[in-house]
């Protein structure tokens, strides 16, 4: 299984931003790209080339499901998983988002200790070979 290591992080609050880049970089050991918002991720995606794209739903201007759409059409995202973020987690709301295609959802607030763990189990759901899930 090829090991998770560059992940494209969109979240426009700076605190949650800092917090999870923190997270992920210093408890997890990846490497994080950044982006304030779903412009300056379509911007980045592809010199950074992310192996998992973890994804705020709410934000001002683009939105996660409107940044999805957006990259899904300039980009092959059908080896790298997208995961949203958000504090909105009712069921008819989790099925939206995996309707639009991502695999998983993060709740908010997350456990900074625990989010690397947390986004290590989602990749390795994923990258299990059809016949091994």
């Amino acid at each position: 299984m090829t090991e998770l290591v560059r992940i494209l992080h969109v979240e426009d609050d700076p605190s949650i931003q800092q917090i999870a880049k923190i997270a992920l970089e210093a408890v997890g050991g990846f490497e994080v790209c950044s982006c304030h918002g779903g412009q300056q991720a379509l911007e980045q995606f592809a010199d950074f080339n992310p192996q998992l794209v973890l994804l705020d739903v709410m934000m001002p201007g683009m939105d996660g499901p409107e940044t999805l759409r957006q990259l899904q059409q300039r980009f092959d995202l059908s080896t790298i998983p997208v995961v949203f973020m958000t504090a909105k987690v009712q069921s008819h709301e989790v099925q939206s988002y995996k309707d639009l295609g991502a695999i998983d959802v993060v709740v908010k607030p997350f456990d900074p200790m625990t989010l690397s763990e947390r986004i290590r189990q989602i990749w390795q759901q994923t990258m299990l070979p059809a016949n091994e899930s």
